[in-house]
C-alpha cells in the first residue's frame, strides 16, 4: 500500500510509570495519553494539537506518575480504553495510510507492545520516522540527544511542560518541519 505523504501523524505517547522504570506488582505500563498534532509536510505548518486520553486497564496512575507527566487518575477516569484511541488514529487520522514520527522509537514500539496485550490492530502503518535520530544524523552529532536538549541546541523554548504527550508531539513536529525546511534549502 502507498504511502499517502499528505499529512504526517506526529504522536507522543504517554504511559503509566514507576520511579525505578518497573511496574508495580500485578501491573503494567499502559498508555495514558496519545499527543497528536498533524504536520503538513508541504507547507511546514503544524495543525492540529490533540490529547487522547485513554484509561489504563491493568495499571494504575500513582504519584510518581502524575508528577512526572502532570495527568492525574481523574484525568483518565472518563477516558476510553486503548481500542478506542485506536479507531479514532484510524479513522480521523488516516493512521494506517500517512506517515507516522516520534521522538526516538519508545513510542512505537510501546503502541505496538500494547496493542498485542490486548489484541488491538496497531493502527499505524509500516513507515514511522524517529525523528530524534533524523535529527542528530542531520547536524552531525555523537549521540542523540532528549527533546528538550535539542530545543536548547537549536536555541528554541518548549511549548508547554515536557512529559505531557500533547506537547511533546506538537515541539516533536516543529522540530520535524525544521528538518524537512532543512533539506528543501539545501536542494535549492
Amino acid at each position: 500500500m502507498a504511502r499517502s505523504l499528505d499529512k504526517i501523524v506526529v504522536i507522543d505517547i504517554e504511559s503509566t510509570c514507576w520511579e525505578g522504570g518497573y511496574p508495580a506488582r500485578g501491573q503494567m505500563s499502559e498508555i495514558i495519553e496519545v499527543g497528536l498534532c498533524l504536520l503538513d509536510p508541504k507547507t511546514l505548518q503544524r495543525e492540529e494539537k490533540r490529547a487522547i486520553m485513554v484509561k489504563p486497564m491493568k495499571s494504575h496512575i500513582g504519584e510518581f506518575c502524575t508528577q512526572l507527566t502532570s495527568i492525574t487518575p481523574e484525568m483518565v477516569e472518563r477516558a476510553r480504553p486503548l481500542s478506542n484511541a485506536c479507531a479514532v488514529l484510524e479513522k480521523e487520522y488516516q493512521s494506517r495510510q500517512r506517515v507516522m514520527a516520534s521522538w526516538g522509537d519508545y513510542d512505537r514500539s510501546h503502541f505496538q507492545r500494547n496493542c498485542n496485550e490486548y489484541k488491538l490492530r496497531y493502527p499505524f502503518g509500516p513507515t514511522h520516522l524517529n525523528v530524534k535520530t533524523l535529527f542528530s544524523l542531520a547536524l552531525g552529532l555523537d549521540k542523540e540527544l532528549d527533546l528538550d536538549a535539542a530545543f536548547q541546541h537549536l536555541d528554541w523554548q518548549l511549548d508547554g511542560p515536557l512529559h505531557r504527550g500533547v506537547d511533546d508531539a506538537w515541539n516533536t513536529a516543529k522540530i520535524l518541519a525544521w528538518l524537512i525546511g532543512q533539506g528543501r534549502h539545501q536542494s535549492e
